[in-house]
């Protein structure tokens, strides 16, 4: 594997591989291809950083992040789906321990409940639960 650091010239790149991320999660995330790549480009101008997975000089994943005093908060990560299950993703979080987090005790990230295969894998890599973010969509009736 090797990992390179995205650019903002990346922006429609990491906007596609942002798209594919969004349908496996099932966010709710409505935003167009073009949106998805502005919104990644000012990101990588402001205050986070992504790197690009490769393997055989292919892109097969990508993870974006942002620094905080005593963390690395993990905004997006995704192992595209032909690549899954064959180590990467837990190979990519050790390259980040080492070369991303050298100072940093923690690593954050969230997950969505109903992303079950996600859950099992941060778990299975050593992340374990640290609170649940709960939502009432006034549009829905009440439980009796």
């Amino acid at each position: 594997m090797e990992y390179r650091v995205a650019t903002v010239s990346d922006a429609a790149l990491l906007a596609e591989l942002n798209q594919q991320l969004i349908r496996d999660e099932g966010q709710r995330n409505s935003m167009t291809l073009a949106e998805l790549e502005e919104r990644i480009a000012r990101w990588l101008a402001d205050t986070y950083e992504a790197v690009l997975f490769l393997k055989d000089g292919n892109t097969v994943g990508y993870t974006l992040f942002r620094p905080e005093e005593g963390s690395v908060y993990l905004r997006q990560f995704f192992v595209c789906r032909e690549n899954r299950r064959q180590g990467i993703g837990r190979e990519a979080i050790q390259w980040l321990r080492q070369h991303v987090g050298i100072d940093v005790d923690l690593i954050r990230m969230e997950v969505l409940c109903e992303n079950s295969a996600g859950v099992d894998f941060w778990r299975a890599i050593g992340f374990r639960d640290y609170c649940l973010t709960m939502e009432l969509d006034q549009n829905e009736s009440a439980p009796r």
